[in-house]
């Protein structure tokens, strides 16, 4: 577990890097112009749809760790291509083996942490998880932006360079795991074919309502971030771009500072209820935006509440982080975590593309609706999380109540410990 997670923060790291500043590497440095420079960022979303469908079939088969090693392997020849290529066409192709290499280590990187984990230590590995991510994008993007120089091409490749060995490094790292043998789906042949294992997904009324769920909690929030939420503050809030930066910290910042005190307070809730709560914390960040923007206070007060904003977001997902993707685990007949993690992947990126193509011409021009529209969607998270409540199970909503009930009974045995948690 805990080269797992090194390889989560190497990740981050490697990612961090050079992900801000693509677009100017693209369109500035390399001059091939912001049009093409969009495409490259669009590249990532389409290259990470047309690969996840096919991941978690791969994870299912082969397990998690090759298919890891073979994510990064095609995330550093996209790195270090990128940083050397000097074509539109180049650029494109290495953005897609990036993009590709990225898109599977997430579901191969969380089923190998599922693997190695029991419902009792799950949630707070996940925790582990998202705060090694955040701080490892942070560091990365705050290395990364003292190393470039928009003059020097040479500086850029020495970035996507950097990214590449981050990479290659933690295939080494990742080389030495010794992962437990996973449990195969119960029925075989028939339950792993594709279609049987889709066909299984599909039918879990729980999973599905959490897909729901999951695309509405990232279009969102995280699909608004860098895109509409951002335009917003700046035509909106009038905020400058250094306050635009100072928001993105106090996100950063509070999950970092926040995430195990709230792991703590999460670990004895109902997860739906978890999740509910969530959506009207972010509601309370709409409000806070909305008055940004359309308070029409003062410009301090105004920077002010789009920060604050940003830092709710942030505490909204730090609750998130040891909920939900134990719950897609949980979900998951044995074996087939890998095909769950997958799809939830799948249904994250499709919110990640959607999203920006809604709210940023939304944040940038219709300041009230826009917020209206994302307030009234936090609220849709609290109903959903509530309705999502009544499919699960007992042991799936409060995992706690699994260890307690196998004591009391004092005859469980692990496997079946395991098999009930499923």
């Amino acid at each position: 577990m805990r080269r797992i997670h090194v390889g989560n923060a190497l990740s981050a790291f490697g990612l961090g890097f050079t992900v801000p500043y693509l677009y100017v590497y693209v369109a500035q440095v390399r001059g091939l112009g912001s049009l093409t420079a969009g495409l490259v960022l669009a590249v990532f979303a389409v290259a990470a749809l047309v690969v996840l469908p096919f991941a978690g079939r791969a994870i299912v088969r082969r397990g998690p760790l090759p298919v890891l090693l073979a994510a990064l392997v095609t995330a550093a020849l996209g790195a270090l291509s990128l940083g050397l290529a000097g074509s539109a066409a180049t650029v494109l192709l290495s953005a897609a083996a990036l993009g590709a290499g990225q898109a599977v280590m997430q579901p191969a990187l969380a089923t190998m942490i599922v693997d190695c984990s029991t419902s009792e230590t799950r949630s707070r590995a996940f925790a582990m998880q998202f705060f090694l991510q955040n701080l490892g994008l942070g560091v990365g993007g705050l290395i990364g932006g003292h190393l470039v120089d928009t003059t020097s091409v040479s500086s850029f490749t020495l970035l996507f360079a950097i990214e590449a060995a981050m990479f290659l490094l933690l295939v080494v790292v990742m080389s030495t795991v010794r992962m437990p043998r996973a449990p195969r789906v119960d029925g075989a042949p028939e339950a792993l074919s594709e279609k049987g294992s889709w066909k299984q997904l599909l039918q879990n009324r729980a999973m599905v309502q959490l897909c729901v769920l999951g695309f509405v909690l990232f279009f969102a929030c995280y699909g608004q971030f860098e895109s509409g939420l951002s335009a917003y503050g700046v035509e909106a809030a009038g905020v400058s771009t250094s306050a635009l930066g100072t928001a993105m910290a106090a996100n950063t910042a509070m999950i970092v500072v926040a995430q195990f005190a709230v792991l703590k307070f999460v670990e004895r809730r109902r997860r739906s209820r978890v999740i509910a709560a969530v959506g009207l914390i972010w509601a309370v960040a709409w409000v806070a935006a909305g008055y940004a923007g359309l308070g029409h206070g003062s410009q301090e007060m105004a920077t002010a509440a789009f920060v604050s904003t940003y830092a709710l977001f942030g505490l909204g997902e730090a609750m998130l982080s040891p909920t939900v993707a134990p719950l897609v685990a949980d979900l998951a007949p044995s074996g087939l975590a890998g095909q769950y993690n997958s799809a939830f992947a799948l249904v994250k990126q499709l919110a990640l593309a959607v999203g920006p193509a809604v709210g940023g011409p939304m944040g940038a021009s219709l300041h009230g609706p826009y917020v209206v529209t994302f307030l009234l969607f936090s609220l849709g998270i609290t109903y959903l999380a509530l309705r999502l409540g009544r499919q699960l199970s007992a042991v799936q909503d409060r995992p706690w109540l699994g260890k307690s009930r196998v004591v009391a009974q004092g005859t469980a045995s692990p496997v079946g410990e395991s098999q009930a948690l499923a």
